[in-house]
This record gives C-alpha cells, sequence and structure tokens, in this order.
C-alpha cells in the first residue's frame, strides 16, 4: 500500500494516477482521513494493487481456518479477473466439509472480509486439493447429459440450487449447445439453473 496526501480526496487521487501512471478508473484506493476545516484541509488516500488484496485474503483465510486448529498453506493465481487461491492442510475433508458446504462458507466470508476491508467487490476462489475442479468436471457432464434430454423432449429441466461459480461454470460449458439456452432463477442461495429449449 502507498499514501497519498494532498488538500482534497480529490487531488490526491490526481496525484496518485499521476504518479503510478494509472488511468483513474482503474486506481483502487481508500479514504483514510479527509479534514475539512475553515482555514485548512488535508485528505489521505492509502492506494493497493492486487497484491495487497491477495495478501490480505490469505491471511484472512489462515486465521479463520486456525480457530479449527487446522494449519493451512495458500498458492494464488490471476486469471479471468478471478482471485483463485488453493489451500492445502494435513484436514483437507474438514476444510471441505459435507458437500464442499464448509469451503463455500470459507469462500464467501473471505469475498465480504474482503470487500469490507478495499471497499469494493473481487471474485475470489477457494480450492483445496482440486476439489472445485473436479465438482466442475462432474456437474458440466451432469449438465450436459440434461441438455441433450432437453434438445430430445423440448421440456424446460430445472437443477439444484448451487452456488454462483457452479452456475458460471454450467452456463459456460452449456453456451455452445444447439437449441439450448440456460437462465439462473430465485434468489440468493437459492439460485438455480433453467436448461431450456429454443428454437
Amino acid at each position: 500500500m502507498k499514501k497519498y496526501e494532498a488538500k482534497t480526496v480529490e487531488a490526491a487521487v490526481e496525484l496518485a494516477c499521476e504518479d503510478l501512471m494509472m488511468e483513474r478508473e482503474s486506481l483502487m484506493y481508500e479514504v483514510t482521513m479527509e479534514k475539512k476545516g475553515l482555514f485548512s484541509k488535508k485528505a489521505e488516500i492509502m492506494v493497493f494493487d492486487l497484491s495487497d488484496v491477495i495478501e490480505y485474503a490469505e491471511n484472512y483465510i489462515k486465521d479463520a481456518i486456525a480457530n479449527f486448529e487446522i494449519d493451512v498453506t495458500t498458492k494464488s493465481t490471476i486469471s479471468d479477473d478471478i482471485i483463485r487461491i488453493s489451500l492445502s492442510s494435513d484436514h483437507n475433508s474438514v476444510i471441505i466439509g459435507k458437500n464442499g458446504k464448509t469451503l463455500q462458507a470459507i469462500n464467501e466470508l473471505t469475498k465480504l472480509a474482503v470487500s469490507s476491508k478495499f471497499k469494493r467487490r473481487f471474485r475470489i476462489l477457494l480450492d483445496v486439493g482440486e476439489y472445485k475442479n473436479d465438482k466442475y468436471q462432474k456437474i458440466v457432464r451432469m449438465a450436459k447429459r440434461i441438455a441433450r434430454d432437453v434438445q430430445k423432449t423440448k421440456v424446460t429441466a430445472t437443477l439444484d440450487h448451487m452456488p454462483a461459480d457452479e452456475r458460471r461454470v454450467i452456463h459456460n460449458a452449456l453456451a455452445n449447445m444447439h437449441n439450448i439456452k440456460t437462465e439462473s432463477i430465485g434468489e440468493g442461495r437459492k439460485r438455480q439453473i433453467t436448461i431450456k429449449y429454443v428454437d
């Protein structure tokens, strides 16, 4: 993180953009102080980049899992604007939980903590020992099988509710299937995918 000071937040942002040679839209910052006195004005911003976000997320995860008295190592990569954090421990099954529920909860808490800290949303995806990748392959196989049935019967199919990352994988996997359209329905945790026949 890097600190910039000026008389106003706007001026501090301009200073940071100039110094870092960045466009304003790309600048990630937090206003840490703003004084608007009668005789003096002062503003301070902290500028951060993705490495700060990743470091914060990894430390948050390690602290959260330490409550289970489990040591975990993390490895992060970025692809398609998603921060992917791979976790490894001697108790992977405990971190995953039944049907991946514990992993999903840690993922959601991490996203909330990061967006609260940096005042913007980041797409973060946690995985443990390739659990998520294996699950993606299974649900894609299932979705393609159901989509082929929909192509034959022309009857809309509705899948069980699932997290956003799994829905995204299915939408992408079926995007180019002939006469098939996918749509997310429902709210919050109850969101599901429908697979429809279209002419």
